[in-house]
């Protein structure tokens, strides 16, 4: 057994208590084949993460790492918990930089933390401001600081335009994706024709509802009939991300029709112009969860589909019916997909959830060749489930070479750089 995998055993042994930490941190800086060397940047007492994995974590030049800040874990945001926003110098010590604070968070997307696309200065968070959601931009170089009328989920490629769901409503339909704070006006109501998606223009923060829950609601079923929404369904939406080239995006609309306590909900995915006309159904089969745009008109997403009634990742042609599949079913599991930049879209980062050693895997897979080579193997530790569970979310740097990963396999969920640069040299 290799130092770095037996360092990682003895760390998942309960008896070990803290002792298993200390192994799990020596295990980071041990050697092993083919596995890059993962380097802690964040550490205790208080915790750390990014959350999702489709947006700029990386600064431009790889010097700054965007990061939340907290001194809990193992349970729900309440209202009043401070979330810390802060970015990371990896050149000098892996010092802490605090930006600001937020109350607007949950564990699994953090408060929307991101590098604004075509700045190399200004980064974007969302905050809870009196009865409303806002998204504060600052400038990290004069720490000046703006604040837009409304959260955001997505921006557009060129930064220009932000789209967001009502998180309000998000918060109790998935806990770990919307916002605590401020009740859904809605709450009653199956499919409100007051809220839905919204775009918000940048530089004036003017807003505009592009479609509702009740519109969404209307539109021709066409998936497995079992799944199909029952008047008494309740409707949401998640999961934004507009196309390389911001003329349009993607979005997921969830809705229920078994009773909360069973968690259950049914999805389909649409694709939409950015000022939400052309609305298409890419996929009605109700599995569609984690995607990533190749370019204007292809996007990859784990679902199930007919042509081969098997659940894995599609590449769909948008505004068609076109769609592949994705590598062989052993090699490309669900995950939290990304193309790695620089590969010419040769090469997809993704991740794994726990396996029955609950052990997560980070890898890269190489689609013209079918080759797919891990990247580390972290043990995560069994209090970590549901809501605050701690997704590995890859996010690369914008050059390609550098990894970044949530984890909690030292015992508190911090994050760690992989340099991937080496190994994506072989195709």
């Amino acid at each position: 057994m290799h130092r770095r995998n037996f360092l990682r055993a003895l760390a998942a042994t309960p008896a070990l208590g803290s002792l298993g930490a200390l192994l799990a941190r020596a295990a980071d800086t041990a050697t092993d084949e083919n596995l890059p060397l993962v380097r802690a940047i964040t550490r205790g007492p208080r915790f750390h993460w990014f959350g999702y994995y489709d947006k700029f974590q990386f600064s431009a030049d790889n010097r700054y790492l965007l990061a939340n800040q907290i001194d809990f874990e193992g349970r729900s945001p309440k209202a009043d918990d401070v979330l810390r926003i802060g970015m990371v110098d990896l050149q000098d010590g892996d010092r802490w930089i605090e930006l600001g604070t937020t109350h607007a968070w949950n564990w699994q997307q953090g408060c929307m933390l991101q590098w604004v696309p075509g700045s190399d200065r200004e980064v974007i968070w969302n905050d809870r401001e009196g009865d409303h959601f806002v998204s504060r931009v600052m400038d990290v170089q004069t720490r000046k600081m703006r604040t837009l009328p409304q959260p955001i989920y997505n921006l557009s490629p060129d930064g220009k335009v932000a789209i967001a769901p009502d998180f309000r409503r998000l918060n109790d339909c998935r806990p770990g994706y919307g916002y605590t704070g401020i009740p859904d006006p809605n709450f009653e109501k199956k499919a409100p024709d007051d809220a839905g998606i919204w775009r918000m223009d940048m530089a004036t923060g003017k807003q505009e509802l592009l479609f509702t829950f009740a519109d969404i609601a209307k539109r021709p079923f066409t998936g497995k009939p079992e799944s199909a929404p029952v008047p008494e369904a309740k409707h949401w939406f998640n999961h934004l991300l507009f196309n390389t080239d911001g003329s349009r995006f993607f979005f997921l609309h969830r809705w229920r029709n078994r009773g909360p306590a069973t968690g259950g909900f049914d999805t389909r995915a649409f694709t939409c112009d950015r000022d939400g006309k052309n609305l298409f159904c890419i996929d009605p089969w109700g599995k569609t969860s984690h995607f990533i745009w190749r370019d204007p008109e292809h996007v990859m997403a784990w679902a199930w589909h007919p042509s081969l009634s098997a659940e894995k990742f599609y590449l769909y042609k948008d505004r068609t019916t076109e769609v592949q599949a994705v590598g062989p079913d052993d090699m490309v599991v669900n995950g939290h997909n990304t193309y790695l930049p620089g590969t010419k879209n040769q090469w997809v980062l993704n991740d794994t959830y726990p396996d029955a050693r609950r052990y997560q895997h980070p890898y890269l897979y190489h689609i013209p060749t079918a080759r797919k080579i891990p990247i580390g193997h972290f043990f995560s530790p069994p209090t970590y489930l549901g809501e605050w569970r701690c997704d590995h979310h890859p996010r690369a740097s914008r050059d390609g070479k550098l990894v970044c990963i949530d984890s909690a396999h030292s015992g508190g969920r911090q994050m760690y750089v992989l340099d991937v640069s080496k190994l994506t040299m072989v195709s």
